[in-house]
């Protein structure tokens, strides 16, 4: 357990459903928790904050035990995905709400409010009632209020899901900035993957009331401990270990591979931005790295994404997705991946080894 910073280790049984975690988050740093609908996120930041009992495990904060203290004590401040501002309170009597509980003085939780409001960028705004604010705006005041009681853990549950994805990005950044200005440890939970991978400093992957795998966001993306990680965190394709013997090759090099047979079901997976398409069948696949090749791809659907057109190809029955730079010329394309860029799954499981070995030149 580290001094600093939230560790817990949460127990909960429901009616339908179990949940067994165990993660920290270290000082100052914001973490994101995401995860599938009902896999557990907003259960785990209502055990943290109090709201549902903890009945087995442990809950720390800076090195305080929390598991049996009240919620007014845990020094922690939610906000919630509705905001659930006062409708009748005007925004500086919002933010003041819990510096009034706390009984601070009336010129201090002014001055305290005007210091909140330029940190997120509503300066002037004081007078406003809640029903005469954007929904961006209603979820600055909220996170204001959340900040007046200067908590040690401030904890996010889908602040943004309510907003349109060009304000969403917009406020993930602002409260990146918020949270990089004040040093507030700080939990956020998202079933956005991109919005996990912009503001975390380290992601908490959630399936089933467990938790799957943590790290940076580089770190899960590029290695994934499981199938589900892999395909929940980003997107990629998934074919049968028995491909490869029949795709491979290995230009110019006299390296033969030896194939380890494997028991399980032996998959390989690699992301779509890691293939390469040839549409043009007068000329070779451009690859001179040991890859994977898939000739006779048929093109199924080409979306244009902005900086890059999604390809999903059929091969022999299976999908391939590929990021191309060019809406494909022909139907029948050939695909290459590198074998370094390939990951190796056994029950859904990583392996660590690469079972695909070159012997010898």
């Amino acid at each position: 357990m580290a001094d600093n910073g939230l560790s817990c280790n949460l127990k909960a049984s429901y009616q339908d459903f179990n949940l067994d975690v165990s993660f920290s988050v270290h000082s100052g740093e914001l973490a994101c928790i995401i995860g599938p609908s009902g896999c557990g996120k907003s259960t785990t930041l209502q055990l943290i904050a109090g709201l549902l009992p903890l009945r087995s495990g442990s809950l720390f904060l800076n090195g305080k035990d929390l598991s049996q203290t009240a919620v007014h004590q845990r020094q922690i401040a939610m906000v919630f995905q509705d905001y659930a501002l006062f409708p009748h309170l005007s925004v500086e009597q919002n933010i003041a709400y819990p510096l009034k509980i706390r009984k601070v003085k009336r010129a201090e939780r002014k001055q305290r409010v005007s210091r909140l409001l330029s940190l997120v960028a509503l300066d002037g705004y004081q007078t406003r009632k809640s029903q005469e604010l954007s929904g961006g705006e209603r979820q600055r005041i909220a996170l204001a209020r959340a900040l007046a009681s200067q908590p040690q853990l401030l904890l996010l549950d889908e602040p943004l899901s309510a907003l349109d994805a060009k304000l969403r990005k917009h406020l993930r950044e602002e409260i990146r900035r918020i949270h990089d200005e004040t040093g507030i440890t700080t939990l956020y939970v998202t079933h956005d993957q991109e919005e996990a991978l912009s503001i975390a400093d380290r992601i908490i992957v959630m399936h089933e009331g467990m938790v799957m795998q943590e790290g940076k966001g580089e770190d899960i993306y590029n290695h994934p401990t499981s199938l589900f990680v892999a395909t929940f965190i980003g997107e990629g394709t998934i074919l049968p270990y028995s491909v490869i013997p029949k795709t491979l090759i290995n230009p110019g090099s006299s390296t033969h591979f030896v194939f380890k047979p494997v028991e399980g079901e032996h998959t390989v997976f690699f992301r779509p931005e890691q293939v390469q398409l040839q549409d043009d069948d007068t000329l070779p696949l451009a690859e001179y790295l040991p890859h994977l090749q898939f000739k006779q791809a048929e093109v199924v659907s080409c979306e244009f994404q902005g900086d890059h057109y999604r390809v999903a190809c059929s091969w022999e029955g299976h999908t391939i997705l590929c990021h191309a730079d060019h809406r494909p010329k022909a139907t029948l394309v050939t695909l290459g991946v590198r074998t370094k860029s390939l990951l190796e799954y056994i029950n859904g499981k990583s392996v660590e080894k690469n079972s695909l070995t070159p012997i010898g030149e």
